[in-house]
């Protein structure tokens, strides 16, 4: 079969849907400044579905700090790979402003946080050793064990009794390769808002000989007394080897980081090919990412403001009966039981007659039947926005439970 035939009888669980779904469902395009409330096709929507956690995107400072970074280097400066030509004093003062927040020896800055998590697994584990990872892990741990040419054993989402058994498998593994284990969770799982059981999995090595590492990519700058973390959340700093935190976050930007000793650090400096053979993080952002860590230390009333509203908007959806899982962070995930049509014109209805703009999640990320409204509190959300939220999500809950969506569909104009 020609390549080309293939997948256009095959374009995936989410490509299937592209006909009809583009540019409402999938690729939508929010307009104006990043901010709780902008434009989507024509109209102001009040916005839970980015990540903007602190409200540094349109910070005065950042975008001062953004256009003079432009404004001095350019965007094509430092030209070449890291190790190359493409090194800084302001990357490795990035660096290590990074790793002594997050409590650790050393860091080294990445391009991207998927593809920095890919290759942090891929250069970390040879065939002979073994990777115990969560069962609800993120795509980017998923598409880096799809590199690992060993044995890995996954364990039951957040389930220590499921991840001690896993470890006794690797474990008699390893003693007859001579390799070792290395296990994956994350910090806080972005879909569910659950925390990893970080400090649970670190007693674990009173048994078993492992290293831990962990994706805070939701939990960087926004968990823990100083936002350092869920290692830090959990009070676990020294038992969590390999941390991994991204700035497409909290610190509203792009790229990541990883964090150990200063050995480990150096091996991936010097072994991870896609930073080897990529060209080095642009000069406005890494000078725009001192400024967004900056204000992230230095003023904690931005992560207050965070769990204000989250408080809010979670303590008043559970008074009004909804499911919001096992969340115990400001991850806000809606469960209602439905169909993929009334989530479809379940979520039209929010957009066209609430204006509310969140993310939806159906099947196949989630079982069948059910319905995932995912909501995204920042620093930048209002009371205000919270109750104008409440009261549309009971409106349109009841419209599901009558079977209004069963019968009226909307269409995309």
């Amino acid at each position: 079969m020609d390549i080309f035939e293939k997948i256009a009888k095959h374009m995936g669980p989410l490509g299937q849907h592209h006909k009809w779904s583009h540019g409402y469902f999938s690729f939508p395009k929010l307009e104006g400044d990043i901010a709780p409330h902008m434009n989507f096709r024509g109209k102001e929507h009040l916005v839970w579905s980015l990540n903007n956690y602190l409200g540094l995107a349109n910070h005065p400072e950042v975008r001062k700090a953004d256009e003079k970074g432009a404004a001095d280097f350019g965007m094509a400066y430092p030209m070449g790979a890291r190790m190359m030509s493409g090194n800084s004093k302001y990357h490795e003062q990035l660096e290590q402003e990074l790793a002594e927040f997050v409590g650790k020896p050393d860091a080294f800055l990445l391009n991207y946080g998927y593809q920095g998590m890919v290759s942090i697994i891929d250069s970390l584990v040879d065939r002979n050793d073994v990777i115990v990872y969560d069962g609800e892990s993120h795509a980017c741990i998923i598409d880096g064990l799809r590199l690992h040419m060993g044995k890995r054993f996954v364990y039951q989402h957040n389930d220590i009794d499921s991840a001690r058994k896993q470890l006794e498998r690797a474990t008699k593994l390893v003693e007859q390769s001579g390799g070792g284990i290395l296990l994956i969770t994350e910090g806080v799982f972005g879909m569910s808002g659950a925390q990893g059981k970080l400090k649970e999995l670190v007693d674990l090595k009173k048994d078993f000989n492992f290293r831990l590492l962990i994706d805070d990519a939701h939990g960087f700058g926004t968990m823990g007394p100083t936002g350092a973390g869920t290692h830090e959340e959990q009070n676990c700093i020294d038992g969590v080897d390999i941390y991994f935190g991204t700035f497409a976050k909290s610190m509203a930007g792009i790229g990541a980081f990883v964090a150990s000793t200063e050995e480990i650090t150096n091996f991936f400096r010097y072994n991870m090919r896609s930073q080897t053979f990529a060209k080095a993080l642009p000069m406005p952002m890494v000078i725009g990412l001192l400024k967004r860590l900056e204000l992230l230390k230095n003023n904690p009333e931005l992560r207050e403001k965070l769990w204000t509203i989250a408080t809010a908007l979670q303590t008043g959806l559970r008074a009004r009966g909804f499911d919001l899982g096992i969340t115990n962070t400001m991850v806000t995930p809606v469960f209602l039981k439905g169909e993929l049509l009334e989530a479809t014109a379940l979520t039209m209805d929010l957009r066209e007659n609430y204006g509310i703009f969140c993310s939806i999640v159906v099947y196949p990320v989630i079982p069948k039947g059910l319905i995932e409204l995912r909501l995204i509190p920042t620093a930048m959300h209002t009371i205000e926005d919270v109750q104008r939220t409440l009261d549309a999500f009971s409106e349109v809950s009841e419209k599901l439970k009558t079977g209004y969506y069963k019968e009226n569909q909307f269409s995309v104009a």
